[in-house]
């Protein structure tokens, strides 16, 4: 079969109706040869960016539809032979949905009723209005209007359940609200009422039925209806107003309201008594912080009402359980009370009043209470200007809380200060016309923040809030080492010591330190540099150096700016060297079979003089390395070997040592250590008595060949119950003249 041009043979509707939020698809099969391509376009616009195509590019799907994607869709099938399209066009429709509905509403009859309802949707929604599921027609009354429905002089027959129906063709809903109408006759919840006024003030009657619908209200005194004057008024709200009240007005006004379900009438009894007067003293005080005032609130008033006191303090009522012991109320008198401040404070300060009540008035007299006190603290310190040294500061004034400020101290604080440290000025002092001054005698390169403190005739108050931080500017180092000293190190080595710079007064980077030396009686000095801010110690090596040579030695300072100062001179010695000479007169001798005592003389004194003696021993058949050694703790010349092995040769040589090292051994000595003595003890102990005469018999110990021969013997006697006990010796393997009463014995053999 030959090529053709493209024909669509399946395609979406022309038009496509599909609601809000749905997913819709459109189809365009086409056939032709060669397989032609598919290609989608909406007319006036973009295809939407969540379409999605399907099926070769034949399925358009735009998923969640919207109104924006409303509109006309083309497919469009092309191959070589030519191409064909088709278009139809989306519209999109929407359910109603409300906008605003209506609510229940209760009026008196012949009010006027006005409710709207407002829904959105596509197409446009319609509105209908139903009244106990009835529509609604419109009438004289009645009037229906785009979701208004307005009902003249509503009556009880308009009672009931409304419902405002809003609808397109695709749906409808429904909003509802009960219409009640209200009718009862006039109902006073109080009466009578009592009212007392004050003699001069006006007075406000007032009528306040509950009617439906609103009641004709008239007044009237006695028998006698009353009628508005210069002094008398009738208010709108059916309030009945006397104005500059008097005597002659005390009596009952009786209100009567009437509409067409009844009448009601309340009494009102009305009272005028004598205006009531009060008076605070003292009117303006100034106190100082600590000290104690005393407010004092008089009353005069009709002695037929009772009156009550309230204090307050700038119009909010005073708690006296929650201010912690400084107010007192004082009752002096039924019409006198005190109120009594103790130990005042700043925040004590302000619009002190007395309210003093009765039922027919309320008065309030006011007295200022102005309380000096140390400043409050000055506002944002500002640094205006930094320097290696001085900082240019400004801040604003605090309140000087009624006594003037007489100065300002301006302090500081660096992590090497414990706190906030007070600065020196200038100018000095600060005074307290003054916001702005410079802090001098800075330390360089070092971070401050900055705060100032006011002070006046009462005290010094609280400080500002600190300055944001700082850094001083860079500078030469003004502060050398301190405690410069050296010696010890090993030959041929000169050590220089110092106690280093505090980071503090460093004043910048690439801090180090210069070591300056030079023998004595010469001219020249000789510099090395330590870039180590933290070190302490300068070791120079010369193999020329003889022992302990005095030497003149400066420690200075510098950093990136420049040299800073040389600590003083101080003589220094190389180092004295190891030991020269090996001890001489080394004696060894046998203590025990585990012990060998060593003796030596003491090296002569000079370079190389010792701290101590080692002493290295090891058994004849042993290698050296296997030997062990011993320090003396001082300058001892004898030591005692313990721990030895009995009946052996030892090799011991001594040699003395510092801290620079050990000198040369001396010539080495050998030592026998004894025999260890006779293991195997006395045996066959036997008691021979004669008479009076006891004796102890044994039999006699021979050594072994590898112990010491037995010399004698030794007898331990011991009586039963008692501490003490006797030894005696013997050569002879038999001892007499023993008391036996009581008596225990040991034996051992000596060696």
């Amino acid at each position: 079969m030959g090529e053709y041009e493209p024909k669509i043979e399946v395609h979406f509707p022309q038009s496509v109706l599909a609601a809000r939020g749905v997913t819709v698809s459109l189809e365009c099969f086409a056939l032709g040869n060669p397989v032609p391509t598919i290609t989608w376009r909406k007319m006036n616009g973009n295809i939407p960016k969540k379409a999605r195509l399907r099926k070769s590019q034949a399925v358009l799907e735009i998923p969640n539809v919207q109104l924006e994607d409303t509109g006309t869709y083309e497919c469009k099938a092309e191959n070589p032979r030519g191409g064909t399209a088709f278009k139809g066009h989306i519209q999109i429709y929407t359910f109603p949905q409300w906008i605003s509905t209506i609510n229940d509403s209760q009026l008196d009859s012949g009010d006027q009723l006005h409710w709207e309802c407002k829904a959105t949707g596509i197409p446009r929604p319609t509105y209908r209005w139903l009244r106990n599921g009835k529509l609604i027609t419109p009438q004289i009354r009645v009037e229906m209007v785009n979701g208004e429905l307005i009902i003249q002089k509503v009556q009880q027959a308009d009672s009931g359940m409304f419902q405002c129906v809003a609808e397109n063709k695709y749906g409808a809903i429904y909003c509802s609200a009960e219409l009640k109408i209200l009718a009862s006759p006039p109902v006073f919840s109080l009466n009578p009422v009592r009212l007392i006024a004050t003699l001069g003030k006006d007075v406000l009657l007032e009528c306040k039925p509950r009617a439906s619908p609103k009641p004709r209200v008239t007044w009237r005194r006695g028998d006698r209806r009353i009628h508005p004057s210069r002094r008398i008024m009738l208010l709108r709200n059916n309030t009945l107003r006397i104005i500059n009240s008097s005597r002659s007005d005390e009596g009952d006004y009786v209100c009567r309201a009437e509409n067409q379900f009844g009448s009601a009438e309340m009494t009102a009894m009305l009272r005028v008594k004598e205006a009531m007067h009060v008076e605070l003293s003292p009117c303006k005080v100034e106190v100082t912080v600590g000290e104690s005032v005393v407010l004092s609130c008089k009353v005069s008033h009709d002695p037929s009402l009772e009156v009550a006191f309230q204090w307050l303090l700038n119009q909010q009522p005073l708690n006296f359980q929650q201010e912690g012991g400084h107010f007192e109320y004082i009752q002096r008198q039924s019409s006198t009370v005190d109120l009594m401040i103790r130990s005042i404070l700043l925040q004590h300060a302000g619009k002190y009043s007395c309210r003093a009540q009765t039922s027919a008035d309320t008065l309030f007299a006011e007295a200022e209470v102005l309380v000096r006190g140390p400043p409050g603290p000055p506002g944002v310190v500002i640094v205006e200007e930094i320097t290696d040294a001085t900082a240019t500061l400004s801040w604003s004034g605090g309140v000087d809380n009624h006594s003037p400020i007489s100065s300002y101290n301006l302090q500081a604080r660096s992590p090497f200060s414990l706190g906030w440290q007070t600065l020196r000025t200038d100018p000095e002092p600060v005074t307290g016309d003054m916001e702005s001054a410079m802090a001098v005698d800075l330390n360089p390169w070092v971070d401050y923040e900055f705060r100032v403190v006011a002070s006046n005739a009462i005290g010094t108050g609280d400080p500002s809030a600190p300055s944001r931080g700082v850094r001083t500017k860079e500078a030469v180092p003004s502060v050398a080492p301190a405690n410069v000293s050296g010696g010890n190190g090993r030959r041929h080595e000169l050590v220089t010591s110092w106690e280093p710079v505090s980071e503090e007064f460093q004043n910048g980077e690439g801090f180090g330190y210069i070591v300056a030396f030079r023998a004595n009686g010469t001219r020249g000095w000789k510099e090395k540099m330590v870039t180590s801010a933290d070190s302490t110690t300068y070791k120079y090596r010369d193999e020329t150096f003889p022992p302990l040579t005095p030497f003149e030695v400066k420690v200075g300072v510098y950093n990136n700016k420049g040299d800073g100062p040389f600590s003083g001179v101080v003589t220094v010695y190389s180092a004295e060297g190891e030991p020269r000479d090996a001890p001489s007169e080394v004696k060894a001798s046998s203590i025990s079979s585990k012990e060998i005592k060593v003796t030596w003389r003491q090296i002569n004194p000079g370079p190389g003089r010792p701290q101590g003696y080692e002493v290295s021993y090891r058994k004849d058949s042993e290698q050296e390395e296997s030997g062990k050694k011993k320090k003396t703790a001082g300058n001892e010349t004898s030591m005692v070997l313990t721990g030895l092995e009995g009946n052996s040769v030892y090799v011991i040589t001594v040699r003395g040592f510092n801290s620079i090292g050990q000198g040369p051994a001396s010539t080495a000595n050998t030592a026998k250590t004894k025999k260890d003595p006779p293991v195997q003890p006395p045996a066959n102990l036997m008691w021979i008595q004669e008479g009076t005469n006891v004796s102890l018999n044994w039999e006699p110990v021979k050594s072994k060949d590898n112990e010491s021969d037995v010399i004698g013997y030794k007898v331990l006697l011991s009586q039963e119950g008692r501490v003490h006990h006797q030894v005696m010796r013997t050569i002879t393997p038999r001892l007499s003249s023993l008391s036996p009463e009581g008596a225990h014995t040991s034996l051992r053999c000596g060696q």
